[in-house]
């Protein structure tokens, strides 16, 4: 490559990379850890969870259940189970019945418990596996900023990663094996970010093409809803198969027994290997009252496997809207790849390990380019003004960063201590604790320190998990084990070996 254009993409890879390391590093951090998020939920509420995506809730108990606290009749109510956990959420539309008071017609939003029916508002069953999911896409900002951030930091950092490829091509393979730990302090950072990058790119591709369609769709999609559907947002979104069936009310009372979990059986013996992930039961006890089901075919059975089939209950006819072996469209294709590569939920564990340590290594991967940066800058020709300048940008941006990780371990020791976490406590906790590990290193204005410490103090943290939570809940990891409840025992035992690692990397770090 000719020096002009070289240079051209070595600055617009440095500052695509300087402006969004921050947000980037945050993505990858806390993304990391959602890839274990239903562990991180069942482990929080010590749930015995098996591992599958079907739903285990008995709808005409749960609908029993309700009766005692609602007025059903004439409601479109939904079941749908998001992940891996006990608790699914629950829609009760507004009642249609217009001879029900109206009080007893508003609709509503919780989780319900499928095994103790006991209902939770989405506060109170906010936890530190949802907090960390939703943090990777920075939810916690209000829509839709928070998710365009995200979204736009996604789209930069696939400009960055192609701007760096173009700008290391050349020597591409002989820079990966090169490393030279005993050089300088720039080169051990370059060599580190170049074999590093080259490992993790695959995956950092994919994650920011998919996480910038999740976070951009809206955008994305706007063009064709102008072109093909005369601004009809509506109409795409049927088309693209994101709107439910809707069932008119009849205003006529079914005179007929209503047992809907036959349905959801009838369906599971249609086809082998089905997954139900969401019921709708639409006009209940009206004439016109269907049970809309809706779910996926086991990962390793087939890649993309969405069904969706209707009854109505009058007459128990059946309308196959989707058969899982055979209707599905390159649309049904498309979506279900973005989604589940996003993921990583289609070849278990060793798939999800696999993502984190790759997560991880984009962080060193940001780490690096940053520490690069500032390395270049720490000449003796640098005016003292500037280079305690740039010192003071490295500074805050390593406190900032490297905080998160014992933030993160302890808010784990936290929610064990508190009995459980809820949005309010995990939000001033979490940010409030991240705020004051990051002042005080701002502080300290010593990034070697900053390094070891925080090191140190996420790995002491997270040594201590296990334990805590044995003390709290008598469930240690053990025993979980005994029990058969993985997810308990997971939690503990990554903690164990994550905390471990870390230690290790602290006594290098500080021999060095």
């Amino acid at each position: 490559m000719k020096k002009r254009p070289y240079n051209i993409l070595f600055h617009l890879h440095t500052v695509s990379g300087i402006v969004i390391s921050v947000l980037l590093y945050v993505i990858f951090f806390a993304g990391s850890f959602s890839f274990f998020r239903d562990e991180i939920v069942n482990w929080e509420r010590n749930d015995n969870m098996v591992s599958t995506t079907d739903m285990q809730l008995n709808i005409d108990v749960a609908l029993d259940s309700l009766t005692k606290n609602y007025v059903l009749e004439g409601r479109d109510i939904t079941f749908k189970k998001y992940y891996e956990e006990r608790q699914p959420a629950v829609t009760l539309g507004m009642s249609k019945d217009t001879l029900i008071a109206e009080s007893d017609r508003a609709g509503a939003f919780f989780y319900l418990h499928d095994k103790k029916f006991t209902e939770e508002s989405y506060s109170d069953s906010y936890n530190l596996g949802e907090f960390l999911y939703r943090l990777h896409f920075f939810a916690q900002i209000p829509y839709p900023y928070g998710y365009y951030i995200s979204g736009f930091t996604a789209f930069f950092f696939l400009f960055a990663l192609v701007t760096g490829i173009l700008i290391h091509w050349d020597k591409i393979v002989s820079n990966f094996f090169l490393f030279r730990p005993k050089a300088k302090l720039k080169m051990l950072w370059t060599d580190a970010h170049t074999a590093l990058g080259t490992i993790g790119l695959p995956f950092q591709l994919v994650y920011a093409v998919t996480g910038a369609f999740f976070m951009l769709q809206t955008i994305l999609v706007a063009p064709y809803a102008i072109a093909f559907f005369n601004k009809d947002q509506e109409k795409l979104m049927t088309a693209l198969e994101y709107r439910d069936p809707v069932y008119e009310y009849a205003q006529v009372p079914l005179n007929k027994k209503v047992l809907v979990e036959e349905y959801v059986e009838q369906t599971k013996k249609r086809w082998k290997h089905f997954n139900v992930t969401k019921v709708i039961v639409y006009n209940y006890l009206d004439a016109n009252m269907h049970v809309y089901i809706e779910g996926q075919l086991d990962a390793d059975k087939r890649f993309s496997g969405a069904g969706k089939i209707s009854y109505k209950v009058a007459d128990d006819s059946v309308e196959v809207l989707k058969d899982p072996y055979t209707g599905n469209t390159y649309l049904d294709g498309v979506k279900t790849a973005v989604y589940r590569l996003h993921y990583g939920d289609y070849a278990g564990y060793p798939l999800r390990l696999v993502s984190f340590v790759m997560g991880i290594i984009g962080c060193v991967v940001i780490l690096s380019g940053v520490l690069i940066w500032f390395n270049a800058r720490n000449k003796k020709n640098i005016s003292d003004k500037d280079r305690k300048y740039n010192e003071r940008v490295a500074s805050v941006y390593l406190a900032i960063c490297l905080s998160m990780y014992p933030i993160t371990a302890l808010t784990f020791i936290a929610v064990k201590i508190n009995g459980g976490s809820g949005i309010f406590f995990l939000y001033w906790f979490y940010f409030i604790g991240w705020l004051l590990f990051s002042l005080f290193f701002i502080v300290k204005n010593n990034t070697r320190l900053t390094n070891s410490y925080t090191l140190l103090l996420g790995s002491v943290f997270g040594f201590l998990i296990p334990f805590v939570n044995g003390f709290v809940t008598s469930n240690w990891f053990w025993m979980a084990l005994a029990e058969n409840n993985f997810h308990c025992f997971f939690i503990d035992v990554f903690w164990l070996v994550v905390s471990l690692v870390t230690f290790y990397v602290f006594l290098k770090v500080r021999r060095k």
